[in-house]
């Protein structure tokens, strides 16, 4: 018995957990700040994107919302019963069904407060404008990238070091994803197709998507990955060791969490453009209008 009331008490911990994580994720992507400091304005940006109304992105949407429902859907699968059963006995307490009570009064206020948001911002999440217009808006950095020798599909080993001269878009996504990997994968290489046939050869940019999963996108698989990712001349997935990859993705601050079970990550939609100088001149979340605003600015 004090087993299962114990795993009740857990499954209800995780589900106000979720929502508490949740609602902290929904109020930094939609709290309007004016005159934002520079910090927070740079990580609504890497999280979530923004549009031309200053709501997030077309990525920033999906994960705001894909991520709390994936969180839930573990949550259910693993203790449903345990989450079910511990609202109810909860429920059958005085200072349960207050905080029930109270949970859902937040949850409908913040919905509602969701809602106005969007609303007075035009309703437009998903908007787009010209590249000038967006590079105008872009915080130019000028930040030495951490050093990496990771395989590519060819199974040659590719470093920043042997690209400069040339911009770089790289980016972070793996296989098993259905989510926003398909989408920063396809708006990285449509960049880098737009631009391929600038007429100077050292301002076509090279595309690098650095897996997430090293555990289950070794190198042996890049060749597949690569086919169905439909890369072409300049664009390579990488992969490596465990270890090797992982120094990597902590060297380049990648945020990401992983499911022990699943082996799914959580993760934005992050894209550093790396200048001709080797140098990272900008961070982006990104929509291919953002990164070819970013790689035209160079």
């Amino acid at each position: 018995m004090t087993t299962t009331k114990t795993r009740e008490l857990l499954a209800v911990s995780a589900l106000a957990a979720i929502l508490l994580i949740t609602a902290g994720w929904w109020a930094l992507a939609l709290w309007p700040v004016d005159d934002a400091p520079a910090w927070l304005t740079l990580t609504r940006e890497t999280c979530f994107g923004t549009a031309e109304t200053g709501l997030p992105d077309a990525g920033g949407w999906l994960v705001l919302v894909g991520q709390p429902l994936s969180m839930l859907l573990v949550l259910l699968a693993a203790w449903g019963r345990s989450v079910r059963d511990g609202l109810r006995a909860a429920m059958q307490r005085l200072g349960g069904q207050l905080a029930v009570g109270a949970a859902s009064a937040l949850l409908v206020a913040g919905a509602m407060s969701a809602t106005v948001r969007v609303r007075t911002a035009d309703a437009r999440p998903f908007a787009t404008s010209g590249t000038e217009a967006i590079a105008v808006t872009l915080n130019r950095i000028n930040d030495a990238p951490k050093p990496f020798a990771l395989t590519d599909q060819h199974g040659r080993t590719v470093t920043l070091e042997q690209l400069k001269g040339r911009p770089v878009i790289v980016t972070f996504a793996y296989a098993g994803c259905t989510t926003v990997c398909p989408l920063v994968v396809d708006d990285v290489l449509d960049v880098r197709e737009a631009l391929a046939t600038e007429p100077r050869l050292d301002r076509r940019p090279v595309a690098l998507v650095v897996t997430l999963d090293p555990w289950r996108d070794t190198p042996s698989r890049l060749p597949s990955i690569a086919t169905r990712w439909g890369m072409k001349e300049d664009a390579y997935v990488l992969s490596g060791g465990v270890e090797q990859v992982e120094r990597v993705l902590n060297a380049w601050r990648v945020p990401r969490v992983r499911n022990e079970q699943t082996g799914d990550l959580s993760h934005p939609t992050l894209v550093y453009v790396v200048g001709p100088d080797g140098r990272i001149a900008y961070v982006v979340n990104g929509t291919r209008q953002v990164i070819r605003a970013a790689v035209e600015a160079l």
